[in-house]
């Protein structure tokens, strides 16, 4: 009866809110030269093959000094570490799938939270044992550890540890189990079981069984281990919901619905006085987020008063407790984890419309970040590329830049996962999916991908390790005799969800995008002849796409015969393969044609920004974003333009491909954007349309950019410049004197604008 319930309120919830197999690369891109010498162990006792917790101890005398002391550690899949019975780690470990594989290993710095004598180290292992779309499995639960105090190793992983089946932890839990998608399982504790203590120095582990060695150093089948690349998880400790829970109360055993701030990532956390084998249920509002079940906890009561926190992250907007009637509810909290970063980015202007749909789509970028980039935080946690693109723009103008990690974790690890044909696929790390979405994949190494990477960062290493393999990619693309590109149809030729898809010309468009992106990096790397070559080649496919589909007044293939691709307009003018002569009949179509998903509607408003049409931009983002921004109640962009049957692709409703406003209105109606990679150069242009007021915060990889615009019988533009850099700030030329602090300006014309250079500082701009 009880999950009849559960189902009854997801119903319920859901009524109400619709008002590979692969190879490894001959040559890996990561590599490190680490010598381990400590084991891999595991405990005597037989493990179930999923979802097993095995709890690990050590104690050992310590002489503190001032000399850095740090642990390396390695696991498949998670691990939570307690140095003396103190959380030093929350959910440590990234899900598996530097390359097929290979394993990550993470460093904690312990000089400060080692005592002087005798130290016990105590470590949660959680072994997912399921293939996912996050994760490539490596088939055994397994920890190695090592600690160094400068050079020296003072402490290994061998059959001095102790290591047990933690007992509390039930490895099958009831049906409905997670979706195929997720790695994770449901997590399901038995308090009555439990070992409450085991983390405490004093705990008595005589009892326990020694670790089990299974072999030394980087070995199968978790083979070379390589540096975690991002930071560990911000903590923002256990909180009180938001709703008002008059403590302590009896329950009536009704569901009781906890209030979060906004969508985000948790783990529930419950104090309760019960008697024993009572099973509580905690899941959010999205347990069914995308139409399928993701993960839920159970937690079975102890006699007594007890606490417990799960630590399994969901996400929501509300949690659920179905507690049993008669049991005491002394609390209930919740934890928020999420990746390491900053909302140092802003946006602000006069129409509230806009500064919501900014805000929304950066609260949907942080939920979708954490081991990598993901599609959804809820149904899969996938790292699809397409998403990765539109996410990775946004993180530039958004977050701070320790954001740009995951970034580039994701770009090594799609080209470390390249296949030997030299196909690539997404979403990786992965054990259960091995498809290639050509558009999605000519997306990520091309102009908006890897090269907006380096023109962001200016990290020219990463575009080194990755050249060649993008190369040897692009190379799986032929031309046909008139010069335009043979489709490759991949593992799913998917292009976009949504009606009216004029899949080849999609292709065509995204190519030359990746060719592009190819030349630069080319150009960037010093690479003369290829970049001549690719500029030769890049030549005369322009010409022949706008013979073969140019049609008087649209794009269009030979055998297509739906309604006019607004998707590929647009794609075509940020390409750079439409010539302005173009744009008035492009503008024509975008003006009543509206086929693409939020996901390549970010294209179509750029191309309406890049041909001048900016008050159409902000009108048609307006209209088409309007549902999902003006929503009351989720604080997240959704997958498609409506919620469940109105939507596609499942229908999940936080999807940051959804955020391409973000980066628009801060890129193109703010006007920021590099110029050479790294922000040594960059412009200011607003392009503001009918908005009369913006204020923008752009935190460069040098510094935060800061424009203020206001126009009401004058222009007045209010700029910062950090140190080091240069901006070519753009006046439109209608305005006829231009008066920087107090002085004059000389400047050129430059089309529509006046243009003039300024360094770093402070200024205020007047045009009349």
């Amino acid at each position: 009866m009880k999950w009849f319930s559960i189902l009854i309120l997801f119903f319920v919830f859901s009524c109400k809110e619709r008002e590979a197999t692969s190879l490894a690369m001959s040559q890996k891109i990561i590599s490190n030269n680490n010598s381990w010498k400590a084991n891999w162990i595991t405990t005597k006792s037989a493990l179930p093959g999923k979802n097993a917790w095995l709890a690990f101890r050590k104690s050992f005398q310590h002489k503190k000094d001032t000399i850095s002391t740090t642990l390396r550690l390695a696991v498949d899949s998670k691990y939570w570490l307690w140095i003396n019975g103190e959380l030093v780690i929350f959910e440590g470990g990234l899900k598996r799938g530097p390359t097929p594989n290979d394993t990550y290993y993470d460093e904690v710095e312990l000089t400060n939270i080692l005592q002087n004598g005798e130290n016990t180290i105590a470590i949660l292992v959680w072994y997912f044992g399921k293939e996912g779309m996050t994760h490539k499995s490596s088939g055994k639960a397994g920890l190695i550890a090592e600690m160094y105090q400068g050079d020296n190793l003072i402490l290994q992983t061998n059959d001095s540890w102790k290591a047990v089946i933690h007992p509390a932890y039930i490895s099958e839990s009831e049906n409905p189990q997670p979706n195929w998608r997720l790695p994770e399982s449901n997590i399901v504790f038995d308090a009555q079981k439990d070992v409450s203590d085991w983390i405490q120095p004093d705990f008595d582990d005589s009892k326990w069984l020694s670790a089990d060695i299974i072999c030394q150093g980087e070995c199968p089948p978790w083979n070379q281990l390589m540096k975690r690349p991002i930071p560990f998880w911000k903590d923002f400790g256990l909180k009180s919901y938001e709703n008002t829970i008059n403590f302590p109360f009896i329950s009536k055993g009704d569901t009781i619905k906890c209030k979060l701030p906004y969508n985000t990532q948790v783990t529930p956390y419950l104090k309760v006085k019960a008697k024993a084998g009572e099973e509580i249920t905690m899941l959010t509002d999205h347990y069914k987020g995308g139409g399928t079940y993701n993960m839920r906890a159970e937690y079975i009561t102890k006699k007594s008063e007890q606490a417990y926190e799960s630590f399994g992250w969901v996400n929501g907007h509300n949690m659920y407790y179905i507690i049993p009637e008669g049991i005491e509810v002394l609390d209930l909290k919740y934890r928020e984890t999420g990746y390491d970063t900053e909302f140092t980015g802003g946006f602000s202007c006069d129409d509230p419309f806009y500064n919501s749909l900014w805000e929304k789509a950066r609260r949907t970028l942080y939920v979708t970040m954490r081991d990598n980039y993901m599609d959804c935080p809820d149904r899969e946690r996938a790292q699809w590329w397409g998403d990765v693109v539109l996410e990775s723009g946004e993180a530039f103008y958004a977050l701070d830049r320790k954001a740009d990690a995951l970034t580039k974790k994701g770009i090594l690890e799609l080209m470390n996962w390249q296949r030997t044909d030299s196909t690539i696929f997404s979403p990786i790390p992965t054990g259960n999916w091995n498809k290639e979405l050509p558009g999605q994949m000519l997306a990520s190494v091309g102009y908006y991908g890897f090269w907006n990477y380096y023109l962001q960062t200016g990290d020219l290493e990463t575009i080194k390790q990755v050249y060649e393999p993008v190369k040897r990619y692009l190379s799986l693309w032929k031309l046909k005799k008139n010069n335009t590109v043979e489709i490759r149809k991949g593992g799913w030729t998917w292009g976009d969800w949504g009606q009216n898809k004029d899949v080849p010309l999609l292709m065509n468009t995204q190519y030359y995008l990746a060719l592009k992106g190819y030349k630069n990096m080319s150009e960037a790397l010093g690479n003369q002849k290829e970049t001549d070559s690719i500029k030769n080649i890049m030549v005369s496919f322009k010409d022949a796409f706008n013979e073969v589909f140019w049609k008087g007044n649209h794009y269009r293939s030979g055998d297509y015969k739906g309604g006019i691709d607004d998707r590929s307009q647009g794609l075509a003018v940020v390409a750079g393969l439409a010539e302005t002569a173009k744009y008035e009949a492009i503008y024509k179509v975008l003006q009543s044609e509206k086929h693409a998903s939020p996901y390549m509607e970010k294209y179509v408003l750029e191309a309406l920004y890049m041909m001048g049409y900016e008050d159409f931009a902000l009108q048609r983002m307006k209209e088409r974003f309007g549902k999902m921004v003006n929503h009351p109640r989720i604080t997240t962009l959704w997958e498609g333009w409506g919620i469940g049957a109105e939507g596609f692709g499942g229908g999940t409703t936080n999807h940051a491909w959804s955020g391409g406003g973000l980066t628009l209105l801060s890129q193109y109606a703010a006007g920021v954007a590099p110029m050479s990679p790294g922000y040594e150069t960059f412009q200011i242009k607003p392009q503001p349309g009918f908005l009369k007021h913006i204020k923008a915060t752009v935190p460069s990889i040098k510094g935060d950019i800061k424009v203020e615009l206001e126009i009401k019988e004058r222009y007045l533009l209010n700029i910062e410049i950090p140190e080091g850099t240069k901006a070519s700030v753009y006046i439109p030329s209608r305005y006829q004197e231009i008066i920087v602090n107090g002085e004059k300006v000389i400047h050129t014309k430059d089309q529509d604008y006046k243009v003039f250079e300024v360094s770093s500082g402070i200024y205020e701009i007047n045009a009349n």
